[in-house]
């Protein structure tokens, strides 16, 4: 019961309200920030379903600020389906980093932005393995396998080819914002205007 209680309390996400909120418009801030996960969402029935009874507390749409060098693929893989199947628009922000399963995550948003100075990384899956030949062929297949999955998230946002995909995965691919927009991972470069309350988005 304390390992389930310690689980619920290592959040790397966290909701906050709008600002500068328009009369009669709701909308909702979820922040995903550090490590994806400290611990596996695999056999993890506690911190999936947190986060998923969280997002369904609300309605309206959702901005999803990223800042996030990747973790854990079950779990990005996990909240980029809660995030696909929400009834709202979800619109993506990258403020500073979506690297490896953060970058998956965000292939949920209906609109994807991202920050002039802001980047993206995709790569290849990576685990760790112990064992005989056989154990290590089976780690490779299930990589192979881990790879796919996430490059069904990629095809459905760009529209880039598997081949090229797997090219980009091969050679741990930085983009900085124009390159994202350019190969389809974003829609487009955030842009701010100042103002006496601060700064708009």
């Amino acid at each position: 019961m304390e390992n389930r209680f310690c689980k619920q309390n290592q959040k790397f996400w966290n909701w906050r309200k709008a600002r500068n909120q328009e009369p009669g418009v709701t909308e909702r801030i979820l922040e995903l920030n550090g490590t994806i996960a400290e611990e596996s969402w695999f056999d993890d029935d506690v911190t999936p379903q947190l986060f998923k009874d969280e997002l369904n507390a609300g309605s309206g749409d959702i901005t999803v600020w990223i800042n996030s060098p990747g973790g854990d693929c079950v779990a990005a893989a996990q909240i980029y389906n809660m995030l696909s199947n929400y009834k709202g628009k979800v619109t993506v922000k990258i403020d500073g980093i979506a690297a490896s399963a953060a970058s998956v995550i965000a292939m949920a948003g209906d609109t994807v932005l991202v920050s002039p100075v802001s980047m993206l990384m995709i790569h290849n899956p990576a685990t760790i393995a112990w064992g005989d030949h056989a154990e290590m062929q089976k780690a490779i297949d299930m990589l192979a396998e881990v790879k796919e999955s996430i490059i069904n998230a990629y095809v459905l946002k760009t529209g880039l080819s598997r081949p090229k995909l797997s090219h980009l995965m091969d050679a741990e691919t930085w983009m900085d914002a124009n390159k994202a927009v350019e190969l389809g991972f974003a829609d487009g470069i955030m842009t701010w205007t100042h103002s006496w309350s601060g700064l708009i988005y």
